[in-house]
């Protein structure tokens, strides 16, 4: 970041005084934020529109650490705060916590924006652009753009640090020379984000040209490719479309069809990261409908690599074939965004197998955190296997956080059996709000039972 004139030293002088409680009069500090004694929803939101206000006026990295600082804070008081928690039948219910952890979370994602431009980010963008250039198997006239792009971006960077003379030649070996050379330069010259900001600046807008320049380039995958697609009839689905590139409007079309073979086609051969998001999102919105044998084996594939968005579609098409290969990653605890995952899809597969894997999860004594216990609960509901109640029916009885055991008792209500909704039904004046209501429905299903059981 860009500070401007001003000297750090007397910057951190400055602010040294603000905290001793210097005179205010002779102050330009703003006084840092303090965390509310208490918080509530109403003072820990204005505690993040002043941290929002001080990463508005931030100029330097120090800023920014400042910056971060506070949120960590923030953090805290939001996880001390005695907040009320949302009802977890209604999906429209305020929550205030999560409301602020999300605010907190964005306010991380623009310290991180704000942050850098750095010298390290030059020298990746060149030996991303030199990766390219060698990996690629250009066209002849490609070849020629190629060519051209590099030196110009020699000649450019020559004029921020000290490089040699352009490329030696026009072969690939000769261009990538000449871009390693550069970022080493780059990286020597050990440029400053706040003091050396222009410098930097300069040098991205150069590997931006590069970048252009090597995007414009004929290679003979595209060609290869687009002939590929063509010959096996991708495009015959289009007739007027708005969507660019034409490749995602004919994806669109394949997905509305419920052509799974074209959805396939498009992510084994457009290899870029635009059309495999495209693809699979493809798939999940498809749920059922896109599930084949290729398909299945395409995305169970990439679960393999505990891939969390292949494991959610695997999910939606409700792929038994992926049971076991997900049951191995239910104990994995230090990864509990992998288990939320895996949790959720194997209760949307239905996976009997998994239900004393899962049942497992639920000992408040074990590793599992309390954040992923009642995801567990929640998936042996969605089995509905009546082996998980005496594990829910122990989890609703003692586990100490209130969201297990509402997950519990959702839970043992999903399974249905009389044994089931009379271990949540026991819960029904629990003093936690979530819990009760698990409680009172239970209750009621059993009341609208009971007249065809008498009779």
């Amino acid at each position: 970041m860009s500070n401007g004139d001003d000297d750090p030293a007397d910057a951190s002088d400055e602010a040294d005084a603000a905290d001793d409680g210097g005179d205010a009069g002779e102050s330009t500090e703003t006084a840092a934020p303090t965390l509310p004694e208490d918080p509530t929803e109403e003072s820990l939101n204005e505690y993040l529109d002043e941290i929002a206000d001080r990463l508005d006026d931030a100029e330097t990295e120090a800023d920014l650490d400042d910056v971060e600082a506070l949120l960590d804070d923030a953090e805290t008081g939001i996880e001390e705060a005695d907040l009320p928690e949302p009802d977890e039948d209604d999906e429209e219910a305020d929550d205030p916590r999560g409301d602020l952890e999300d605010r907190v979370a964005e306010l991380r994602d623009d310290v991180e924006d704000a942050r850098g431009p750095y010298g390290e980010d030059v020298v990746a963008a060149i030996e991303s652009a030199a990766g390219t250039v060698e990996d690629t198997e250009w066209t002849e006239d490609g070849h020629d753009a190629v060519a051209a792009a590099v030196a110009s971006f020699v000649d450019a960077a020559a004029e921020t640090v000290e490089v040699d003379a352009g490329p030696d030649g026009d072969d690939v070996a000769d261009l990538v020379a000449a871009l390693d050379a550069v970022a080493a330069a780059v990286a020597d010259a050990d440029l400053d984000a706040d003091d050396d900001a222009d410098d930097i600046a300069a040098l991205l807008a150069a590997t931006d040209e590069l970048e252009t320049g090597l995007d414009d380039a004929e290679e003979w995958d595209d060609l290869e490719t687009h002939e590929q697609l063509r010959a096996q009839e991708y495009y015959d689905v289009l007739g007027h479309y708005k969507d660019y590139p034409v490749e995602w409007a004919a994806l669109k079309e394949h997905e509305a069809q419920g052509n799974v073979d074209m959805i396939l086609l498009a992510l084994d051969s457009l290899q870029s990261e635009f059309m495999e998001r495209h693809c699979l999102e493809a798939f999940e919105r498809m749920g059922k409908r896109g599930k084949t044998e290729a398909s299945v084996e395409e995305i169970l594939g990439r679960a393999e690599k505990r891939d969390r968005p292949a494991i959610r579609i695997l999910g939606k098409m409700a792929a038994a074939e992926a049971t076991d290969t997900l049951v191995e990653y239910v104990p994995e605890d230090s990864n509990p965004q992998l288990q939320k995952a895996v949790f959720k899809a194997l209760g949307e597969i239905g996976a009997s197998e998994a239900v004393q894997p899962l049942a497992n999860q639920l000992d408040p004594d074990g590793d599992t955190e309390d954040l992923v216990r009642p995801h567990a609960a929640r998936a042996l509901g969605l089995i509905g296997d009546a082996r998980a109640v005496d594990p829910l029916a122990d989890a609703l009885d003692a586990d100490p956080s209130d969201d297990v055991r509402a997950a519990a008792g959702w839970a043992l209500r999903q399974i249905g059996t009389r044994e089931a909704l009379e271990a949540a039904a026991e819960h029904a004046d629990e003093h936690s709000f979530i819990v009760s209501t698990e409680g009172e429905k239970a209750r009621r299903a059993l009341d609208e039972t009971e007249p065809a059981a008498t009779a």
